[in-house]
């Protein structure tokens, strides 16, 4: 006898943007030491059904030459971790970063590390 019920496709639960969040919290920022979280520079985060983590982010400076080191960090907690299939960074300009969109945990951070925030 053969089974004629239909299979249903295997299950695999999507990241939460907490557990997306989080793992962003490994990205640090080279200059100042500070995750990038809660140094204000991610402005959104989705997760796609394909769980493909998209993310609009900014730097402190659109000068800044670490984007690249950033990115790879990025891609290692997301990606590289097993959370997410893929990493999309847009990388935007407006509004611009500035120091009010540091959070709380990162003015402390930024206090022990000597900074006047």
């Amino acid at each position: 006898m053969t089974d004629t019920a239909p299979q249903s496709e295997p299950t695999t639960s999507l990241p939460q943007l907490d557990d997306v969040e989080e793992a962003m919290r490994d990205v640090v920022d080279p200059e100042l030491g500070i995750n990038v979280v809660d140094l204000g520079l991610v402005y959104d985060m989705t997760v796609t059904d394909e769980a493909i983590a998209k993310l609009d982010m900014t730097l402190t400076s659109a000068a800044c030459p670490l984007q690249d080191v950033i990115e790879d960090q990025a891609r290692a907690a997301l990606v590289s971790s097993g959370l997410c299939t893929d990493l999309e960074i847009n990388w935007v300009w407006l509004p611009p970063w500035g120091p009010e969109k540091i959070t709380d945990d990162g003015r402390e951070q930024l206090r022990a590390l000597g900074f006047t925030v």
